[in-house]
């Protein structure tokens, strides 16, 4: 298969590294509008796989630019879109890490509890079935340095437009087995995980993703929360609530400028960093006094030099466009990771990757 990235940023050539390595891949296109990136990214590549990877060959293409993108795309049998969220066209969306791996694993602990719950009600009328079946489905997912330093505890590891339209957008979840909308930010909680100090899990937007409808009047409910450590987490909710955030330009004495993107080049001046980073994501599904859970931790690649979070969110949208594209991925049109995507070929191809998930089952 012939397979085209568009974007060399940290995610489209953490992409195309894993494409290039991959079984079935003749060859990867790796596209930006910097060409000097795309070919620094490529080198990259070509040096870390030697003759054993695919050919990764670099070109220039303008994203905001439809009809180029186009005519880039024949010739290929998929592509994946790496760019900033404000140039995507959605066709399978949200394969990364949250969502997208996220997304993957709720579904099939959903499919889990649907199968035990059809076996312990076999006999009984589909109308004597409670409603909902499954009480929650909770998904905490973060990206933080390995070593933490005050005072912001935190370091970019992906765009920073797509890490404020996080902290901004609504985070749409479902409660009562109903979709709503709340605010971003809100209702945060202590989450614990062995090796960790004590974290704060938040809501923030899009990490549900299809989720709420596709599992509305089944799960009760539905969430997405994002973990950072307590200072980070006390922070960011400051600077939202002082409107640091707001894309509403402010008119001064040396010109007009909007509160978010002077937040944006401070984050890049301030946050940025090349320190090793964990991946900490735990999905949990409750039923009852049933949990099943799915539960990754994973750093920094010191070998290859991909970060974690490059590694968790390129890789896994690497792994479903392959999946499309061999056919392991049968449905066309929109593709909803937590309904679409099988969860075994998913998980095997992450463990190839040395990518740990974990399952577990206890009693509440």
């Amino acid at each position: 298969m012939k397979l085209l990235v568009i974007g060399a940023g940290m995610m489209g050539s953490a992409a195309a590294f894993d494409m290039a390595r991959s079984a079935g891949v003749e060859a990867v296109t790796l596209a930006d509008a910097d060409i000097e990136r795309a070919q620094e990214a490529a080198k990259f590549i070509a040096k870390a796989h030697g003759k054993k990877g695919a050919p990764v060959r670099a070109v220039a293409v303008d994203a905001a630019d439809e009809t180029s993108v186009a005519a880039l795309m024949r010739g290929h049998q998929g592509a994946l879109s790496a760019v900033p969220y404000f140039f995507n066209v959605a066709l399978a969306p949200d394969c990364g890490l949250s969502p997208g791996m996220a997304s993957v694993l709720a579904g099939d602990l959903v499919r889990r509890l649907r199968a035990e719950q059809k076996l312990s009600h076999s006999g009984r009328g589909a109308q004597n079935l409670p409603k909902p079946a499954i009480d929650a489905l909770k998904l905490y997912v973060g990206g933080l340095p390995k070593k933490p330093t005050p005072p912001f505890e935190y370091q970019l590891v992906f765009s920073v437009d797509g890490l404020i339209n996080e902290y901004v957008e609504p985070a749409r979840v479902l409660k009562a087995g109903k979709v709503v909308q709340i605010e971003p930010l809100t209702e945060p909680e202590e989450f614990r995980i062995r090796g960790f100090r004590p974290m704060v899990a938040f809501h923030t937007s899009g990490g549900t993703s299809t989720m709420p409808e596709s599992f509305q009047g089944e799960v009760g409910e539905c969430f997405e929360k994002t973990l950072r450590y307590p200072d980070h987490y006390k922070l960011i909710r400051g600077l939202y609530d002082l409107g640091f955030f707001s894309s509403e330009k402010r008119r001064l004495k040396s010109g007009e400028i909007s509160p978010r993107e002077l937040t944006s080049h401070l984050f890049l001046e301030k946050l940025s960093g090349e320190e090793p980073d964990v991946t900490i994501m735990r999905i949990e599904a409750h039923a009852k006094k049933r949990v099943l859970s799915y539960t990754m931790v994973d750093e920094y690649d010191r070998r290859t030099g991909l970060s974690s979070m490059m590694r968790t969110t390129a890789w896994p949208a690497s792994v479903v466009l392959q999946l499309i594209v061999s056919g392991a991925i049968s449905r066309r049109g929109g593709i909803r990771q937590e309904l679409d995507v099988p969860a075994d070929s998913f998980l095997r191809e992450m463990s190839r990757r040395g990518i740990k998930i974990r399952f577990a089952q206890a009693r509440r």
